[in-house]
């Protein structure tokens, strides 16, 4: 009998000094100022949110890594060497989008050589098929919005605190999948 795979969706954020301006409400005739330091430093974020293909009832699991800097084929095989450590050598198909450093020659050869991952690639253009991307929507509106940092790790925190709000829901997870369109359960046939 084949294991079947875990579906893990993975996608790339970037976070920085300069906070995330949402709306918010005041007393009338007291326009809320946000001041900040003009900062460019920025951190890299990627999460990876899994759901079993065959087992719904192991809910879905999150991974999540923060990194100064952006990603490259480097960073993201130690990203995929967490992975592989948190899903405990089970099979993973890994879906994400058409980033340079997915597809790159070194990630490609690394690729090859991992008997418990498979790669799969997203359309082009198609964000709205990532539930990643859900995943980061909640965490901008929520925890980063607003927030003048002084430091990065102020706002790396804050994206720590917002995978752990999403990690402590068993909902949120699966309607960031719903969202999508996307099943990973199909269903079986009615006679």
């Amino acid at each position: 009998m084949k294991k079947r795979a875990w579906i893990v969706f993975l996608d790339e954020s970037g976070v920085s000094l300069l906070p995330e301006v949402r709306r918010t409400y005041a007393p009338r005739g007291r326009t809320p100022l946000l001041r900040h330091r003009l900062n460019w430093k920025r951190a890299s974020m990627a999460a990876a949110l899994g759901y079993h293909a065959a087992d719904g009832g192991r809910g879905p699991r999150l991974c999540f890594h923060l990194k100064p800097g952006s990603y490259d084929t480097t960073s993201l095989i130690e990203v995929l060497e967490q992975i592989k450590t948190f899903y405990a050598g089970e099979p993973v198909v890994l879906v994400w989008d058409g980033l340079s450093a997915h597809w790159s020659r070194g990630m490609r050869a690394w690729a090859a050589e991992q008997g418990w991952l498979t790669l799969e690639r997203l359309p082009a253009y198609a964000p709205e098929l990532n539930p990643v991307e859900l995943l980061w929507s909640a965490i901008r509106t929520r925890e980063l919005a607003n927030l003048a940092g002084d430091h990065l790790a102020d706002v790396a925190d804050a994206a720590e605190r917002g995978i752990h709000r999403v990690c402590s829901s068993e909902q949120l997870p699966w309607s960031f999948l719903t969202h999508t369109g996307l099943t990973i359960h199909p269903q079986s046939p009615q006679n």
